[in-house]
């Protein structure tokens, strides 16, 4: 027994040597760095100052309210759709397995060729979306230069980029539901709506619990969309400034660390509970 568990620690060192150093010791670095000041070659322990900095910078908390923004509403907006289309495709669909090709290509693809592209799409003059809207006799906003619109814009595009995953995913649940379950329903006369409610969504509870903390996550960690959309900026007026914006900006702009990674430790608590909470919630769900 022990000559195996020597052997099992031999194969897993490799592992645990590469976890600890590209995650486990960043973190604790970061965490230590949070209660030092000055320049990076030359940090001094100062203690809680960082963190009554970045309470007491409106930036900061501007940039958190737009990240709980963004995640409140493109996070369960893009499940929603991914859901619907995921079905559709699924029950509907003949050679279901080219549409599911076709939505996972924008998950391999570049976010920030992505971005490029959607640029010129929410373009205000001449973009492809306001000149549909013309055409439909809508309202067209400028989407990129109107700070009240930046937080939409990012959320539209944060949609439209989460769909590639989630619906690869819900796509690989719903095969694994029984078809016994719909064979069934259909023996009794139950509707589709009665079959989606009653049989697919229970059974997709554990991929939604999946694919929410992913998201939930991803939403709070969101930055490339918001450099590839406003040129590296966070849009007019900061208007579009979310927390790892904000740490980057502070880490590489400003050229204050200490300060960056107080932001990052108060993210990640934030990161913990909500994920935390969300699991809860979910379990729940679960049981019923």
């Amino acid at each position: 027994m022990k000559t195996n568990q020597k052997k099992a620690w031999l194969f897993l060192a490799p592992t645990l040597i590469f976890v600890t150093v590209f995650s486990v010791w960043p973190i604790l670095r970061a965490f230590t760095m949070s209660f030092q000041s000055g320049p990076l070659i030359n940090l001094e322990w100062t203690g809680f100052s960082n963190y009554q900095y970045i309470f007491s910078d409106p930036e900061f908390w501007r940039a958190i309210q737009n990240t709980l923004i963004y995640a409140i509403f493109a996070v369960p907006v893009s499940l929603a759709i991914s859901i619907m289309l995921a079905w559709f495709i699924f029950s509907k669909v003949k050679h279901s397995s080219f549409f599911e090709t076709t939505f996972f290509m924008p998950y391999v693809t570049s976010t920030i060729a992505i971005g490029i592209v959607f640029r010129y799409i929410f373009n205000g003059e001449y973009g492809l979306l306001n000149y549909l809207l013309k055409a439909v006799h809508l309202p067209a906003p400028n989407w990129i230069d109107d700070p009240s619109m930046s937080l939409i814009t990012i959320i539209i595009f944060g949609i439209w980029t989460s769909l590639a995953f989630d619906i690869v995913i819900l796509m690989g649940a719903l095969r694994n539901i029984d078809p016994n379950y719909y064979v069934l329903a259909d023996m009794y006369g139950a509707s589709e709506q009665e079959k989606f409610w009653r049989i697919t969504m229970p059974q997709l509870v554990p991929t939604l619990a999946f694919l929410l903390t992913m998201n939930i996550i991803g939403a709070f960690k969101i930055y490339t969309s918001v450099y590839a959309l406003f040129n590296g900026q966070a849009g007019i007026g900061n208007s579009a400034t979310t927390a790892v914006f904000y740490i980057y900006n502070k880490f590489q702009m400003v050229g204050t660390p200490g300060v960056a990674m107080a932001a990052t430790v108060v993210l990640f608590l934030i990161i913990l509970l909500t994920t935390f909470l969300q699991r809860k919630m979910m379990k729940k769900i679960g049981r019923y």
